[in-house]
């Protein structure tokens, strides 16, 4: 099945008690690919960027069977950029510089050889983008998979709970999820938001895992313990690529599937963090990725006689 992502490609400028870069190669869309191609999957992304950004990013993408079609260039303009800086925890950080540049005004447009997309992949952009990608499709995707912000909840709360409304698994951490629903509990949560639409929802727990909740059934998911950490930027974007694309390998939307896909993803996640921005995701070896596999399946797996 192919993978349609639609999300930022942007610099980030990112601080952790590691280290410090500069600007690097950062953005939703570029995490989701990148996991999507560890795995095996065809993927496209709908994004933007301005003439400052390198060609050499792109042929990169290119090189990994991505298809950037859908990346417009603006060359008069400036791409995305964030910085930030990361406590001593690592789960908190604090925003330096948000320049949207190119992406304030990002037209979304679809190549017509990924109108043929089975997944669609709607990164964390106004709700108004995400409605506007679904809508421009000729035809409606097997599964819709959606992630969003505190912040659009904040400042686009109706266009966000209409393109809920058209999602079928929806991916948001434990905070959001409170935020979203009212509700402390994450089961109450989870059963709230599923009111909303969305057949499947994933709450996000950082450094503890997730949830995944279906028809009132639910799956607990560890994150792999690491000794080191350097920089969680693209951590939760790299999970949903994985996530999303092990679907796609599998053609099978079913819980049990999900499970595993939720593996998937969080051990590629976990790859993700061990070094700053996407460097990490372009060196993992088809032996490493099993090798992971396999430490979660040790982790997780256990015989209990009662």
């Amino acid at each position: 099945m192919k993978l349609l992502v639609v999300g930022s490609v942007a610099f980030d400028a990112i601080e952790t008690p590691f280290g410090k870069t500069d600007k690097i190669l950062g953005g939703a869309a570029t995490y989701i690919t990148l996991a999507s191609s560890i795995v095996g999957v065809e993927s496209g992304i709908v994004s933007v960027v301005g003439g400052d950004f390198p060609q050499s990013d792109l042929d990169m993408l290119s090189s990994r069977g991505i298809n950037i079609e859908g990346i417009e260039i603006v060359e008069d303009g400036k791409t995305f950029f964030w910085s930030g800086k990361y406590h001593n925890d690592l789960n908190s950080r604090d925003t330096l510089i948000t320049e949207v540049n190119v992406l304030e005004h990002f037209d979304p447009k679809i190549p017509e050889s990924m109108q043929d997309a089975e997944i669609l992949v709607l990164g964390n952009l106004h709700p108004g983008v995400q409605m506007c990608v679904l809508e421009r499709m000729t035809t409606r995707p097997k599964l819709v998979i959606l992630d969003t912000m505190n912040f659009w909840m904040n400042t686009a709360w109706d266009l966000l709970m209409a393109i809920i409304a058209k999602t079928d698994v929806i991916t948001i951490n434990d905070e959001e999820a409170r935020q979203i629903s009212g509700e402390y509990s994450l089961v109450k949560a989870a059963k709230k938001i599923h009111a909303m639409g969305p057949e499947f929802v994933i709450i996000k727990k950082g450094e503890h895992g997730a949830l995944l909740f279906h028809e009132g059934k639910i799956f607990a998911m560890p994150a792999l313990p690491l000794e080191e950490v350097f920089d969680p930027t693209g951590a939760g974007d790299t999970f949903a690529g994985g996530f999303a694309s092990y679907l796609a390998k599998k053609e099978d939307f079913s819980f049990e599937t999900m499970k595993s896909a939720l593996i998937v993803g969080s051990s590629l996640a976990s790859f993700a963090v061990e070094k700053f921005g996407t460097q990490r995701l372009q060196e993992i070896s088809e032996e490493e990725m099993k090798t992971r596999l396999q430490n979660f399946k040790d982790l997780t797996t256990f015989e209990v006689k009662v």
